[in-house]
């Protein structure tokens, strides 16, 4: 077996950090001047990175086989494959019209002021969850959630943030999440078994439930202040039925969480999702798949499902090129170890906060692109909490909760944001400002950090047979 050599660039190892400031600068270009956020874009910013940043390497040759060597690694296929399945079971949420449901329970109980902002983020909360997409979950939600809580009597700031409070909960802890996956899949045991998604879930359930408890209280009590209740039904169209989607929702969660095996999950809530949603007439079946032979095309949202996704998938797989660029230059390894040999490097805890530090500055940096951000960071993070001996679920609930939070929210520099403010006309740093969600969990993790809480040691011998761990 030939011994892989390591990448030369001109003007040193740090120009291999060419690729990721060509990509921030796509981050910058796409949501600070030109307003915009668009999948598609990010991935041809990646692509072209790729293919500028090779310049500067003295083989261009062993650069692309560099870029080509990450995109084909285990944990790239692994993200891509369980990536094209969440698509199909996202689209079928979507298709049966869950939020709907949920406007007409808010309705049909009298909810308004600051008690329906509390409604919505718990609404949004499931819907991110169900479908595993906080950008989707967005574009679904303040269309029909914004308008309903403004005449109710909600806060504006308040109403924008806990949509989009909701989808990052949902971002952060759904099993089917594009940036669960990607924390899972970089953070490996010791025998080289990556993070299984189920156990990674049920390990940051703690967490995530901390910080939207906090939230839920804060929307309750301050939601309404200001907001004017203009009385009356709610127009937009609103029916029970869609509600019914819930069971194979949480079904698809626990089959997931208890067999930790995500395709086994996603099977079970798809065959189960279209069958509810045949009975129930949510849908008909040609909307699940249909041959159109006029137009030379096959439908359904199975087939939506996978179209949907593919910017996503294209977008990983540029980013899992540049870090094979990064990793056979030797920097990720340089990096991590000048984390290890610093003062703060020396501890469990201290490690952890550079961690959090680096997380948080990358996502920035990716202007609140998290998917990116984790899959950027997570071999770093990887390396130091093997040497420090911190358990994977840790090291992946730390990616996934510093990414979705604060850094994901910055005014100006997230995408989070700018599609609220998009949606709503409000202020960037106003609906930034509403998102409580993101401030209470990064306060969570930064304590769990400190205190030392959920912090568990992996240990090797009893890995192979329950992957027990004890508490440090």
């Amino acid at each position: 077996m030939n011994q892989k050599s390591t990448l030369q660039f001109r003007g040193g190892m740090f120009m291999s950090l060419i690729p990721v400031a060509i990509y921030t600068f796509s981050c910058i270009y796409l949501f600070v001047i030109c307003r915009a956020f668009n999948m598609e874009a990010l991935a041809v910013g990646g692509f072209l990175a790729l293919l500028i940043g090779g310049i500067f390497c003295k083989s261009y040759q062993q650069f692309w086989e560099a870029a080509i060597e990450g995109i084909s690694s285990i944990t790239s296929i692994s993200v891509v494959v369980i990536l094209l399945m969440v698509g199909m079971f996202s689209a079928l949420i979507k298709l049966c019209g869950l939020s709907n449901g949920f406007v007409w329970l808010a309705n049909a109980t009298g909810i308004h002021g600051a008690l329906f902002v509390a409604f919505t983020f718990v609404a949004t909360c499931i819907v991110s969850t169900a479908t595993g997409s906080s950008i989707g979950t967005m574009f679904i939600a303040f269309p029909i959630f914004y308008p309903a809580g403004v005449l109710l009597g909600a806060n504006s700031m308040m109403m924008a943030g806990s949509i989009v409070s909701g989808a990052i909960f949902g971002d952060n802890l759904a099993p089917i999440s594009d940036t669960t996956i990607a924390s899972s899949s970089t953070q490996q045991f010791n025998d080289g078994r990556p993070a299984d998604i189920g156990g990674v879930v049920n390990s940051r359930l703690k967490y995530s439930l901390v910080a939207s408890s906090i939230t839920l209280i804060i929307y309750a009590i301050i939601g309404g202040i200001g907001g004017t209740y203009q009385g009356g039904k709610i127009s937009a169209a609103s029916s029970p039925a869609p509600l019914i989607m819930l069971v194979p929702v949480v079904v698809m969660l626990i089959v997931s969480v208890r067999t930790r095996n995500i395709y086994a999950g996603i099977l079970t809530g798809l065959t189960l999702g279209t069958i509810t949603g045949l009975l129930f007439k949510l849908f008909r079946f040609s909307d699940v798949f249909a041959n159109h032979p006029s137009k030379n095309e096959v439908t359904g949202f199975l087939v939506d499902g996978i179209n949907n996704i593919l910017p996503t998938v294209a977008l990983v797989i540029s980013v899992f090129g540049i870090m094979g660029v990064l990793m056979r230059a030797g920097m990720l390894d340089y990096l991590a170890d000048r984390i290890l040999a610093s003062r703060y490097g020396k501890t469990a805890r201290g490690t952890e906060l550079i961690a959090m530090l680096g997380i948080s500055l990358i996502t920035i940096m990716f202007g609140g692109v998290t998917s990116a951000s984790i899959l950027t960071a997570g071999p770093i993070v990887n390396k130091i909490g093997h040497a420090r001996n911190i358990h994977p679920y840790r090291r992946a609930n730390l990616l996934d909760g510093t990414a979705n939070s604060l850094p994901a929210i910055i005014p100006f520099m997230s995408v989070f944001v700018f599609i609220g403010s998009a949606m709503t006309k409000l202020s960037p740093v106003v609906v930034a400002g509403g998102t409580i969600y993101a401030f209470c969990l990064f306060l969570t993790f930064l304590v769990a950090v400190l205190t030392g809480w959920g912090r568990r040691q992996e240990v090797p011998d009893l890995v192979d047979q329950s992957d027990e761990t004890v508490e440090i």
